[in-house]
């Protein structure tokens, strides 16, 4: 019995230290992501099926530049946070305030996407968690927008991580698309050489009573390594703008924990969210960001 106990417990001891390197390599792929990126964004529309052959226009293909800082926000070790900041031109104030992504150790709780401004709270078991990390991705005022989660895979010496998730319409047709209500999206992230890459394989579903295929999209996305000096701009903008920030981040926390479906207001005054955050200034007061936030969420 003893020596049964003993294999037992040994067995467990090596399998907790392989668990743990492997953790280390996924903290490792996660946080490669940060830095200075040159970046081109390539997205085409691959098939439609659409009934209306007649009317029905696809979206043209997308083909964008950019540079971008990724800031490392928070660094725990079972929560990584890393904020995009979009460098659109030379002076102080040509910083955007980009997507944000929080990478989540074993999570258990999802926000996914439903339609029309509301995501469905669910709960996942520990054990259908075990050994993945959940991707939160974040709109530009922090509130939700789509998450997912998966193991990272270390391969032949590759890294990469595999999500399938619904999402709102992507930033580039939400102004230019009201023909469908949900993008499905596939999320590939590799470490490559040279920085990363974000692939996607995207279904565009109109969403009612059942889903409807409308058409399939390709995404790809390449970030390539660049040296930080280059993305100065962008490194001042967050010292500045840090606790702002994360004032609206905690916010969002506090609702978060809720742990129950959300739903929001598209726009409040007539004004979407972003643009009121956007306009407060680096010493706004919690009151004031918690007002505004909370003007947005449907009670």
């Amino acid at each position: 019995m003893k020596k049964i106990l003993l294999t037992s417990f040994l067995l467990t001891t090596v399998l907790s230290g392989i668990a743990q390197d492997k953790k280390k390599e996924d903290i490792k792929a996660i946080k490669s992501m940060c830095g200075c990126y040159e970046v081109e964004f390539n997205f085409a529309e691959t098939f439609n099926y659409s009934k209306d052959t007649l009317h029905y226009k696809p979206s043209k293909n997308k083909i964008d530049y950019g540079l971008e800082w990724v800031e490392l926000v928070e660094d725990e070790p079972n929560k990584i946070v890393m904020q995009h900041l979009l460098i659109v031109g030379k002076t102080d104030d040509a910083i955007v305030k980009h997507w944000r992504q929080d990478w989540l150790y074993e999570n258990t709780d999802l926000y996914q996407f439903d339609k029309d401004q509301t995501w469905k709270y669910k709960k996942i078991s520990i054990n259908d968690a075990k050994g993945q990390w959940t991707q939160k991705v974040y709109q530009v005022d922090d509130s939700p927008r789509y998450e997912g989660t998966a193991t990272w895979v270390h391969v032949d010496g590759r890294h990469f991580w595999e999500n399938t998730t619904d999402a709102p319409l992507p930033r580039r047709e939400h102004t230019i698309r009201n023909d469908y209500n949900v993008l499905n999206r596939t999320n590939f992230h590799e470490i490559t050489k040279y920085g990363w890459i974000h692939d996607q394989d995207n279904k565009k579903i109109i969403r009612s009573e059942k889903d409807v295929l409308l058409a399939q999209e390709k995404g790809h996305d390449v970030y390539t390594k660049v040296p930080d000096s280059r993305c100065v701009l962008a490194q001042n903008y967050w010292k500045k703008n840090a606790g702002l920030w994360k004032n609206v981040r905690n916010k969002w926390a506090v609702i978060f924990n809720r742990k129950k479906d959300l739903s929001l207001n598209k726009t409040v005054d007539k004004q979407p969210l972003f643009m009121k955050l956007f306009n407060l200034k680096p010493e706004a007061t919690k009151e004031e960001i918690n007002n505004i936030i909370d003007s947005y969420v449907v009670q």
